[in-house]
């Protein structure tokens, strides 16, 4: 067992899930922050339920924190039924201000409190509070009326938790582009929740006056390009024993037991046409290298998978996990390890849940 998995495994037994339903939604509540362990693929969300599963929990303590960790295979399910998800999904977003980002929020300048205090710890350690994403999705989206894609690219840029499925679809979910009403939030909601006292701001309003805020706030209209500076790889030499397997490890995969048992070639691959598309920070790919020193004899490789496969005389040696962004990978695909395993995301959440708890008898 690796030591970050040892760790890992030491942080779920030591979590308090009851503890999490009552105080998830405050910033500093009781939250497992095991999300960039789940979203590189260390551990699932099956591994985590398991062990919390075991500890004896009555039903009404743990559903809540269960619920999360369906949140996440559900927006991944809905991504692979969908296949692209860049694009509006439902309904147009409304009223379209810019396709930029707004100046003051990539900036922390919006001089409210709470936000501009994550947004620094956003770019410091790559990690802030569900909630506090959420409220920068609704000031952008639906106060400044940015269109989500390019915001959410932002945000995923700096998180070390990065899921694109998860960030996408939770900003289309705001948006309303994904769902039947925009989510808001206002001052009081968000001195609640982060124990400030911030007033005169310009979401120190009543729910009815944002709904129908015609302008956007002067905070909100100078805008950002966006230029996000691209990590640089260096080409490294790659050594292929054609004799045994090739398994491929991407950033959403960085399992140390996958197959540790068989002698293989292991690869993680850096496709540069990938990260142009959706870049990530220094910051995250930092994090990365630091899971993936965990998984013996790995290399890391950065090119496009056909040009890898070039390299590989026999096809049927690659092995891969399956994920929408390794949808053009050849060889022996994979599942992931789901919490319900043959449910799919074939409408709402509610819907995923009750079926996916009713077979598996979960809770």
């Amino acid at each position: 067992m690796s030591k970050i998995y040892k760790s890992i495994i030491n942080k779920i037994h030591n979590f308090n899930p009851t503890n999490y339903s009552k105080s998830r939604n405050y910033i500093d509540g009781n939250v497992s922050r095991l999300s960039p362990y789940i979203s590189r693929g260390v551990i699932s969300t099956k591994n985590v339920a398991e062990i919390i599963l075991e500890k004896g929990y009555k039903k009404y303590q743990i559903e809540k924190f269960l619920q999360e960790l369906a949140w996440r295979d559900y927006w991944q399910k809905v991504w692979q039924s969908i296949v692209y998800i860049d694009t509006d999904l439902k309904n147009n977003q409304e009223k379209i201000y810019s396709n930029k980002f707004p100046y003051s929020v990539e900036n922390g300048l919006t001089q409210i409190k709470a936000i501009d205090k994550a947004i620094k710890e956003l770019k410091n350690i790559g990690y802030i509070h569900n909630h506090i994403r959420m409220y920068i999705a609704s000031i952008c989206c639906n106060i400044g009326n940015y269109h989500w894609l390019n915001c959410a690219k932002w945000m995923y840029y700096h998180l070390i938790d990065g899921d694109w499925g998860s960030n996408a679809l939770s900003w289309q979910w705001v948006a309303a582009t994904n769902s039947h009403k925009k989510y808001y939030a206002n001052q009081q909601n968000i001195n609640k929740y982060c124990q400030t006292n911030d007033r005169n701001t310009f979401l120190d309003k009543t729910y009815d006056e944002l709904i129908e805020l015609k302008d956007i706030p002067k905070e909100l209209k100078k805008e950002s390009s966006l230029e996000f500076n691209n990590f640089q790889f260096e080409n490294t030499k790659i050594i292929i024993d054609q004799k045994i397997p090739t398994l491929i490890y991407t950033t959403y995969n960085l399992d140390s037991n996958w197959k540790k048992e068989i002698k293989a070639n292991r690869i993680l691959l850096l496709e540069p046409d990938h990260f142009n598309e959706y870049p990530i920070s220094k910051n995250v790919f930092e994090f990365i290298f630091k899971l993936s020193n965990e998984i013996e004899g790995l290399q890391i490789v950065t090119l496009n998978f056909e040009e890898l496969l070039h390299q590989i005389n026999d096809k049927s040696k690659v092995f891969y996990k399956e994920h929408p962004f390794s949808k053009h990978f050849i060889g022996n695909k994979e599942p992931r390890d789901w919490l319900f395993k043959n449910i799919d995301a074939d409408g709402s959440f509610f819907k995923f849940w009750k079926k996916g708890t009713k077979e598996y008898k979960l809770i």
